[in-house]
């Protein structure tokens, strides 16, 4: 499950309970080509650097304990 939000915007709330079986949840945002084109525009003149510690799937609880740590700095991604 991904929940991505938009700032200023609130990720509504759901269940727990929602979270077992196969279920998806999903975001779309209403832009327009020239919202896209100016976005770009913009993040070539301040680039912005992402930060991404991958772990394998066999590696999802020491993925977990390091975010309860705080030894994250970015993201973690689980990958197959």
């Amino acid at each position: 499950m991904v929940c991505a939000g938009i700032h200023m915007s609130d990720i509504p709330s759901f269940p727990y309970a929602l979270l077992w079986g196969e279920r998806v949840v999903r975001s779309v945002a209403n832009l327009t080509r020239e919202d896209g084109e100016a976005f770009f525009k913009l993040i070539a003149r301040h680039p912005v650097t992402t930060h991404v510690q991958t772990y394998s799937l066999v590696q999802a609880n020491e993925a977990i304990s390091a975010l309860r740590a705080g030894q994250i700095d970015g993201a973690a991604v689980l990958v197959p």
